[in-house]
Order: C-alpha cells, then structure tokens, then sequence
C-alpha cells in the first residue's frame, strides 16, 4: 500500500485530490492508497443538506466560525472538523461495483474501535441517539461522544473509505454544529458534538494519528510517496465541485 502525503492544500482541494487519488487507483497508475492528514477548519456538507430550506444560512454560519463550506463527495449530512482532527482516506482498486459496501462500514468500524481503545480511549461501535451525521457505524466515546464519522464512495473499479476523527478542540466544533443544524431544520444533541479529549483530556491527535499509521503498516507494508506532477495538476478539475 502507498501512503501518499500533500502539502499546502486548501479544504476544497483536499477533497478534490481524494477525487485524484481515487481516479489513479481506478484506472491503475496507482495501487491501494492511504493518506492520513490533519485538515483545516472544514464543514463538510452531504448533498441532501442541499435542499433544506436553510442551506444558504448554513453555509454563511460555518464560513461565520472560521470554517471552510464544503459539499462532499460521500454520502451522510453536514459534519465539521479542524485541525486538532484527523481525516483518513482509504483507497483501494476493486472489481466489484455497489456491493460490500455495508460490510466494509462494519469492518472498518470494529477495526477503529479496536485502534482506540488500543491507546486508552473508551471507544464503542455504533450510533448514538441525537449525534449529528447519524450512522450506525459512527464510533463513539463512552457513549457520549461521536468521534468517528465514515463514509465511502464507489466507482467501477475501485472505492474510497474516509473517516474524520475529532480528537482535540471541541468547542468550534459544537459550536458550528449548532449553529449549521439550526440553520438546515436538524433536531440534533450538541452534547454528542464534541471531541475524544472531552472523555480522555490525555489523549493527544498526534498519538491517534501514530495508532493508526501502526494498525495500518501492520495490515500492510506502507510505502511512502509523493503525489505525482499529473495527479496535483488534476486536483483544479475536481475543486469546483466541492466549492459552494
């Protein structure tokens, strides 16, 4: 597997380069694909958020927070990260279309709480009521948190699995959530919209990030690697369609 690490890139183009990569591996130029980062401020919208009468005020409230507006790519509804999160692109060729897809989230989701709870962290499986970007294969803290939130795209001849963990800072969080929902009609608890560090005040994003970075080179040899010159100069076709 290449893990693949990109510099200086916006939010809007941090999704667009998801796209990219997904596009190498797809058509062959590259193989199973892993890039871990940490983002800037981005609320990410799904696009069923669209057509909520809201939307326009939701967009000027996350932009109000510091936070980057962005439509994604991947199912689920608005979700918020920054940089005390991590977000983990997995990206692997395929020869199967729109099948497996549940047993991947629950693949996944199992793996995930097990990497947590590996460094300390009360990590469950499963949704909890009122969270926001509700999933039956969010992970939680203690039943409180959601701290992982997952969603996969599927194209012919290969898939992409991303996943943001919010690990530290959860007052902009909570705060633009509240705000975002209330704009877009959403019954949500903010009490769900908060960060890992609010159960495990010791736990730090760069630990999370070498839990994970260990769970996935022992599941595969990880071979760093640049993006190449063709790759970065795709990622301005993809930008507008994430833009909003």
């Amino acid at each position: 597997m290449t893990s693949v690490a990109a510099e200086g890139l916006d939010p809007l183009e941090e999704l667009a380069f998801a796209r990219v990569l997904l596009d190498s591996v797809k058509t062959g130029a590259r193989g199973a694909t892993l890039r871990i980062y940490r983002p800037a401020p981005t609320l990410a919208f799904g696009a069923r958020d669209r057509f909520l009468p809201g939307f326009p005020t939701a967009i000027e409230a996350a932009r109000d927070h510091g936070f980057t507006p962005a439509l994604r790519s991947l199912g689920g509804r608005a979700a918020a990260y920054h940089r005390g999160s991590l977000v983990i692109d997995h990206i692997e060729p395929s020869d199967s279309f729109i099948t497996n897809t549940t047993a991947r989230f629950s693949a996944f989701g199992d793996d995930y709480v097990e990497v947590l709870r590996s460094i300390g962290i009360d990590a469950r499986l499963g949704e909890i009521p009122g969270e926001y970007c509700p999933g039956e294969h969010s992970v939680n803290v203690a039943g409180r948190i959601k701290a992982i939130g997952t969603a996969q795209r599927v194209v012919s001849g290969a898939w992409l699995f991303s996943s943001s963990i919010i690990v530290e800072d959860p007052d902009p969080i909570r705060a633009v959530l509240t705000d975002v929902e209330a704009a877009l009609g959403v019954d949500w608890d903010p009490a769900t919209g908060g960060s890992i560090s609010e159960v495990h005040p010791e736990v730090r994003t760069d630990a999370v990030a070498e839990a994970f970075a260990a769970y996935y080179a022992n599941a595969h040899p990880l071979a760093p690697e640049s993006p190449n010159p063709a790759e970065l100069a795709a990622v301005p076709d993809y930008v507008d369609k994430h833009r909003l």
